[in-house]
């Protein structure tokens, strides 16, 4: 049986291999999980994926079968008993799932063994790119939506049966209500929602018929799809009449109608005057068909006149901006017994890493609660709130600001420590309204869809010269990289 563990590139293993033949193996090496750009051009992303990490790293060990794979690829002797032996022992910091994070700031931090360090790379990265991805995509269409039901039913469109499950379970963090996936209702605790499909209207002799057994059989939280046949002409007189002949003689109040097709802003109006008409102005309305946030702004910018939004493919695969680009690049390694800082230079400046064992705090504004900026500083460093802070940008460092009146919060939690967990694994709903509070205390600047106001992510003044010292001596030397990532 082939476990998580196995979730590893295979250069990995030629990598670790060489660090053991050479007795490096007990190297202490420090790496940093970042990310270079937001998806669809977004003011931020939304973190997510750390749970299912804990779960992995608490279980990280490689199977009989997975060893006699390698050993067939020609690592045996020490390398294969090293493996067969494995205990994770590194120290992790992370972000908390659910919170706001931004380019070229640490999200999770790894510390320990260099061959372990490396080991585990594939699988975190996989992990949380894919999470982040799609809680990030959630967060935009729940901020679409207004205060509007979100519901996720992209299973059958994802890529992926494990894509289905953890999509549903990283969008709930986003912000979404509920999901269509039972799989992922049942393991993680998430609300389901189950409408009728057309199918079961078409498998009856007439649309009336169908909706009148449907009640009968499901009449609490009764949701009738309506757009089978005929959406205007059809499917509502048929709903409301079966809502008359079957609800109401048993003091029952309808749902929803739910609409698949068409032009849904005009179908949404058309419905609600005749649902309203009707004595049913309780009933919701829901769509769905291919949405995204960009439909959803435009149709409640049209008056369209709906309460709830089923999104799928455009959420699950996240098909505006397909790929969450995180790395996991090392910045603190022991060389010739000693722990010095390192860094990859490029020709390109935002491939250019960020030197040393870092802390990452966040700065909010003691008046309004909102977030001023990030700042990355030495581990060794603290900042005090009770003096003034002076921000000042990496790049263009003339542009500086003295800031005042502020709370400053470490982001980096201890996840493990010498490989034991020491995290306290919060229920998803938990780890959702933690994320819906956090996002509200960004600036609206930073909310915007369309060219959002760049959030300030800063280095401290000693970072910042470390780094720049770095940059000098490897450039100097020559060793500097083309850019690759």
């Amino acid at each position: 049986m082939l476990s998580g563990a196995f979730l590893t590139e295979f250069y990995e293993y030629v990598t670790a291999d060489g660090l053991l033949s050479s007795n490096a193996e007990d190297n202490l090496a420090v790496f940093d999980v970042f990310f270079r750009d937001i998806p669809d051009n977004g003011g931020f992303a939304i973190a997510a994926g750390l749970d299912t990490l804990v779960e992995h790293l608490c279980n990280l060990k490689f199977s009989d079968e997975e060893l006699s794979f390698l050993e067939g690829k020609g690592f045996k002797g020490r390398f294969s008993d090293y493996l067969r032996n494995f205990k994770f022992s590194c120290d992790v910091w992370a972000i908390p799932e659910g919170t706001p994070i931004f380019p070229g700031e640490p999200i999770i931090k790894v510390k320990g063994p260099v061959i372990q360090a490396q080991l585990i790379e594939t699988f975190l990265l996989n992990t949380i790119n894919f999470q982040t991805l799609i809680a990030t995509k959630a967060n935009r269409v729940v901020r679409a939506a207004q205060g509007r039901s979100v519901v996720e039913v992209g299973a059958r469109r994802a890529h992926g049966y494990d894509a289905a499950v953890l999509g549903a379970r990283a969008a709930f963090i986003g912000g979404i209500d509920g999901t269509s996936n039972f799989a992922a209702a049942m393991k993680h605790n998430i609300p389901v929602i189950s409408p009728m499909t057309h199918s079961w209207v078409q498998m009856f002799e007439s649309e009336n018929e169908a909706f009148s057994v449907y009640l009968r059989e499901h009449s609490k939280d009764a949701i009738l799809i309506v757009d089978t046949y005929d959406t205007l002409r059809s499917g509502i007189p048929n709903a409301i009449k079966a809502f008359d002949n079957i609800l109401m003689p048993i003091g029952k109040r309808p749902k929803a109608i739910m609409i698949d097709s068409g032009d849904m802003t005009y179908l949404s109006k058309r419905a609600r005057r005749m649902l309203d008409l009707a004595g049913y102005a309780d009933c919701g309305i829901i769509v769905s068909n291919s949405l995204d946030e960009s439909l959803i702004r435009d149709m409640l910018v049209q008056g369209a006149k709906i309460d709830s939004f089923a999104v799928g493919e455009k959420l699950i695969t996240s098909q505006s901006s397909p790929v969450f680009n995180g790395v996991y690049k090392i910045c603190e390694a022991q060389i010739n017994k000693k722990i010095q800082p390192t860094i990859m230079v490029s020709d390109n400046v935002t491939k250019i890493t960020t030197p040393c064992d870092k802390k990452l705090w966040r700065l909010f504004d003691m008046e309004t609660g909102k977030a001023i900026a990030d700042v990355l500083t030495l581990n060794e460093e603290t900042i005090d709130s009770s003096k003034p802070f002076q921000l000042f940008d990496p790049i263009f460092t003339w542009k500086r600001k003295l800031v005042e009146g502020f709370v400053a919060r470490e982001l980096l939690v201890p996840v493990f420590k010498n490989g034991e967990c020491v995290y306290r694994r919060p229920a998803l709903k938990e780890i959702r309204n933690y994320c819906l509070e956090q996002v509200s205390t960004l600036w609206e600047e930073v909310l915007r869809f369309e060219n959002p106001h760049a959030y300030y992510v800063d280095l401290s003044e000693r970072l910042w010269k470390e780094k720049q010292r770095l940059i000098e001596y490897r450039v100097g030397k020559g060793n500097y990289g083309n850019g690759q990532d």
